[in-house]
């Protein structure tokens, strides 16, 4: 195994450039205002619209695909208001949550003709978000009672599936970074969900996640709470339609956590043995969260990325993390802890200077955004 990887490694080298067909940013904001510094079971659920969460602000939507182009957008929703704990994860919704959800990806969708990918952004757990990524029980898990089941798991897809499946625009993303718990379980969560999304008709696009938070750097790594490797697991799974790619993450600090405001992980290196694995089992990813500090010293991180997944046809796509309606001066990746602004367009640092939008988005990622995004037709791998 690790000498033919070695091998693909060394072709990629003379390999000719790719496509990104997707690519945008991601919109944070649906599963905010759950946090409880003292870990309440229920806090902030279900939550106010506009003030504790909200998904997207149209006039942001309309800047990124009027303005700066863009074909994607990431939208996070939350498990626990989709689907609240009174009634348990399945197939019965919050009919409100699901609505106010459902206009933000048709105002993407369908006003402005862009594609949507659905996150719910739970990190394989349900029924207890209040300090998330921690809390929570993981879905499947056996041993723990209190755990939404696989099967729990696979009718909330079936449901949430046939509710968008005549949107050709849609994407289903699965999981939002599932981590320490054993990478079967993952599997076996992913291959369910994707089994309940083809038997209700949708034929399009799905991004399944690994373990350790779906990192690209570790997913040919074992290690205590990313085991056995997702490398050693993941080939395994099947889509009847063969349209389903990987969902990947990776930041560009030094601990890969998006966190630090300092770059060290150069991702056209660390990527390099999950860019052979992919090209080994002929699948494809899309890094629908990428992101690094808002300073000239993490540019050429920045746009190594960028250029590593159009050079390299195993990647169809991207969303840089984030943007959202909520994050006002704070930022939501590699500033440790300080307020820089977000990606949303406008935004603004503590200090009154321009955030990230400008500091980030306009300045290193926009000038590398493809010309070639897909405009029409179903969500696929191509």
């Amino acid at each position: 195994m690790f000498g033919s990887l070695l091998t693909v490694i060394a072709l990629l080298a003379v390999k000719v450039a790719g496509t990104i067909y997707y690519a945008g940013v991601a919109e944070s904001g649906g599963e905010f205002g759950v946090y409880s510094p003292t870990a309440t079971v229920g806090t902030g659920l279900p939550g106010r619209f506009g003030v504790d969460y909200q998904f997207i602000n149209e006039s942001a939507i309309d800047i990124y695909v009027d303005k700066n182009k863009v074909n994607l957008f990431r939208v996070a929703f939350l498990l626990e208001r989709m689907c609240p704990l009174s009634y348990g994860l399945g197939s019965k919704f919050n009919q409100t949550y699901f609505s106010e959800f459902e206009s933000a990806i048709d105002y993407i969708t369908v006003t402005k003709g862009a594609y949507a990918l659905l996150d719910p952004h739970n990190y394989m757990r349900y029924n207890d978000p209040s300090q998330q990524p921690m809390t929570g029980s993981v879905i499947g898990n056996t041993s723990d009672v209190k755990a939404a089941t696989t099967a729990q798991f696979a009718k909330f897809w079936g449901e949430l599936a046939r509710r968008f499946k005549t949107n050709e625009k849609v994407i289903f993303g699965l999981m939002n970074e599932p981590h320490d718990m054993d990478t079967n379980l993952i599997l076996a969560n992913d291959q369910a969900a994707i089994n309940a999304i083809r038997a209700v008709g949708a034929k399009q696009l799905i991004i399944a996640p690994g373990n350790g938070y779906t990192g690209g750097h570790s997913w040919t790594q074992s290690y205590p709470g990313n085991s056995p490797a997702p490398s050693a697991v993941m080939y395994k799974i099947t889509d009847p339609i063969k349209n389903t790619a990987f969902d990947i993450h990776e930041y560009l600090d030094s601990d890969f956590s998006g966190g630090h405001s300092n770059c060290s992980s150069l991702a056209s290196s660390y990527l390099a043995p999950l860019t052979a694995w992919l090209k080994e089992y002929g699948f494809k990813a899309m890094i629908t969260e990428f992101g690094a500090a808002n300073g000239t010293e993490c540019t050429s991180y920045v746009t190594d990325i960028v250029k590593y997944m159009a050079a390299n046809e195993e990647y169809i796509g991207w969303t840089a993390w984030a943007a959202g309606p909520l994050w006002g001066t704070y930022s939501p990746c590699c500033a440790d802890g300080k307020q820089w602004g977000s990606l949303e367009p406008g935004s603004k640092a503590s200090d009154g200077t321009p955030g990230m939008y400008a500091g980030v988005w306009q300045h290193d990622i926009q000038p590398l955004l493809p010309a070639t995004l897909q405009k029409h037709g179903i969500s696929s791998v191509h």
